[in-house]
């Protein structure tokens, strides 16, 4: 039988086996025989050693039909992330951050790992009182409020009742609920009133009858009215006397009045830089100034940066004060001899306007302390504002208590001009529409 190998290495292997499969000839000439493959099958061929050379490939996966150590296809992400650019697998954000660890902070080894199936884990700072309220509101009412933000998670409906340590905040009475209870405050108020007057003896079921009522100063007798008004007359001409004696003057308490560079003490500091103009509700106590005797009328920041601060008090004073640095006060300025009503800067700060009680309004250089131009109508003014523009400094609108607003040049000293639209003393004047037009506020309500 010829043997049907194709090629004369398979013959030889073959005819030394003598497996040779046979033409389809022959085996339908030999039915029942078994056929070559199942003799083939049957077999037990030795197994022959490798010639190929042992090749270690543990910790080694095949990229690109190379292979390349594990490390090389792994991403290793930064502990401090906040966002990822590339999708990474489960094992590569669990790894362990390989690098030095500090003791004393959480940076490397020590930071952990903050990466895990639930998502990034950070850390934040809370109260254990806080912690222990969110932690077992959430236990007991199945809602929470999320660290570093207002929002709620968990049972939202819920947060109504408020939380396990307090109940929500308190909900505003109406006006029914308020009647009611002012109602039944009075008709306690009254039965305990009959109950003193009957006699009988007083139960406490609510605030004593008393409770409401406010005290009451004396009446004074017509000889200590007429004192007190003596007294208070011989003060007032006491200080004209003093202030019309001295003249008005200004004391400086600054420790030069100019800098080792020769800048006068009015220039800001250099170090401070102009803020925004924008402004904002106020969030926390600065400093308190106190050096006024009485009231005060009045303040003015220095336009600019606003590093001083000028105040009109009703003892007669004008003080200017320090409002960056020292908050200090710089000088004081005498020149009324009663309350100071209004003051107002001029658009560089190099001088200021006093309307006082006394029925006097008086220019001061801010810097010298010196009084550059004194008026008086024998009127009394309530306010005094300068005209906006750079070119008109030396106009003012004074608004006087005989219900009109006078224009004075003090340039000259003279009025201008008159404007006697209202019914009531004018208490404010201010400029708008381009410095075009001015508003005016007075007691007759307009």
């Amino acid at each position: 039988m010829p043997c049907t190998c194709s090629n004369l290495h398979s013959y030889n292997f073959c005819c030394a086996l003598n497996i040779c499969r046979g033409s389809d000839d022959d085996a339908e000439e030999r039915p029942g025989s078994p056929s070559a493959d199942a003799e083939l099958f049957k077999l037990s061929l030795p197994v022959l050693p490798s010639a190929a050379p042992h090749v270690d490939t543990a910790g080694r996966v095949l990229l690109e039909g190379k292979a390349v150590a594990e490390a090389e296809t792994r991403h290793y992400l930064d502990p401090k992330a906040r966002s990822v650019q590339y999708n990474l697998p489960y094992k590569d954000m669990s790894a362990v951050v390989v690098g030095p660890a500090h003791p004393f902070q959480k940076d490397g080894l020590a930071a952990g790992l903050k990466n895990h199936r639930a998502g990034h884990v950070e850390d934040t700072h809370l109260q254990s009182y806080a912690f222990d309220e969110q932690y077992n509101t959430y236990h007991s009412m199945g809602y929470a409020a999320a660290p570093g933000s207002q929002a709620l998670v968990g049972k939202t409906a819920a947060a109504e009742a408020g939380t396990v340590y307090g109940s929500a905040a308190k909900r505003r009475k109406t006006a029914e609920e308020k009647a009611a209870a002012e109602e039944r405050k009075q008709r306690l108020q009254q039965e305990a009133q009959q109950q003193l007057a009957a006699g009988q003896p007083f139960t406490l079921t609510n605030r004593l009858p008393w409770a409401e009522k406010q005290a009451q100063a004396p009446e004074l007798t017509d000889e200590q009215r007429e004192y007190l008004a003596k007294a208070s007359a011989e003060k007032e001409v006491a200080a004209a006397e003093d202030v019309e004696a001295r003249g008005p003057t200004s004391f400086f308490h600054g420790k030069a009045d100019k800098d080792y560079q020769g800048r006068s003490w009015l220039a800001p500091p250099r170090d401070k830089k102009k803020e925004s103009d924008a402004c904002f509700l106020p969030k926390r106590w600065i400093h308190t100034w106190s050096g006024h005797t009485k009231g005060v009328n009045a303040i003015r920041f220095i336009p600019g940066m606003g590093q001083l601060m000028l105040s009109a008090g009703l003892d007669g004073r004008v003080k200017i004060w320090d409002a960056l640095g020292s908050y200090k006060c710089m000088r004081t300025y005498l020149g009324h001899s009663k309350g100071v009503k209004d003051i107002n800067f001029t658009n560089d700060g190099a001088k200021f306007v006093s309307v006082g009680y006394d029925k006097n309004i008086r220019l001061w250089d801010t810097e010298t302390g010196q009084v550059i131009t004194t008026l008086n109508t024998g009127k009394l003014y309530f306010c005094g504002v300068f005209h906006p523009e750079a070119d008109k400094q030396n106009v003012l609108m004074a608004g006087c208590a005989d219900k009109k607003i006078y224009q004075f040049d003090f340039n000259t000293g003279d009025v201008e001009q008159e404007y006697n639209y209202h019914l009531g003393a004018v208490n404010t004047v201010t400029f708008i529409d381009e410095n075009r037009r001015f508003v005016s506020s007075s007691d007759d309500k307009s």
